[in-house]
């Protein structure tokens, strides 16, 4: 499995028989946007920036909503949170989708605004990749997305939807890794991951933007 990311919460994951696309932005957000392909897109929320399936080619099954799916290959279960944390009141619904394949467990968090309960922590145990969201203003910040690192004791995390050129507004992305005890944590093109070569602690990983 080879993962990449496209920028703010985006990734494009290459597995055996798919390519999955997560919450694909659209012009609002001025990141260069690649024009990936893929089999699978998910979409956590439908605000602009996480919410342009009609920008992945090769004509890609959209999941958007909670529930449980199995397209080509890829179990994908999506639970209903919400972005903020006042039960949506402020910013509505979101979803965190929880993939399986090639005998691993990714879970995507989306716009994630709230601590999760212990009957959700429970439903997303066993992950192998977390990609959270740790820039705070409109998800959890920092200090609440390392909490999350701690309940769900992934081992591996992939920061995203953090400060950059284009989300100046958003908190920078030291503040989620100094939380976590790490000092100069370099970007990479990707992550390859198999069961093989996860470790048993818990690691960060940040990406940098893939141009395609």
């Amino acid at each position: 499995m080879d993962i990449t990311w496209l920028g703010h919460s985006c990734f494009r994951i290459k597995v055996k028989d798919a390519f999955i696309v997560t919450d694909p932005f659209d012009a609002t957000l001025k990141y260069p946007w690649p024009s990936p392909s893929a089999n699978i897109v998910t979409v956590s929320h439908l605000h602009p920036g996480h919410n342009n399936p009609g920008g992945v080619d090769g004509n890609p099954r959209v999941v958007n909503r909670p529930g449980e799916y199995e397209i080509k290959g890829v179990l994908i279960i999506g639970f209903p949170t919400f972005h903020d944390a006042a039960d949506g009141a402020n910013r509505g619904r979101n979803t965190v989708y929880l993939m399986e394949v090639e005998d691993l467990k990714l879970c995507h968090l989306g716009d994630l605004g709230h601590a999760l309960s212990s009957k959700q922590i429970e439903e997303l145990s066993g992950i192998d990749v977390l990609f959270v969201p740790v820039g705070g203003v409109s998800t959890v910040d920092a200090k609440g997305a390392a909490e999350l690192v701690r309940l769900l004791n992934p081992k591996i995390v992939i920061p995203m939807h953090y400060q950059t050129p284009v989300t100046p507004w958003l908190e920078p992305l030291d503040k989620f890794t100094t939380g976590m005890g790490l000092r100069d944590v370099a970007p990479q093109p990707k992550l390859t991951v198999t069961r093989s070569n996860l470790t048993p602690e818990t690691r960060v990983v940040v990406l940098e933007q893939a141009s395609k």
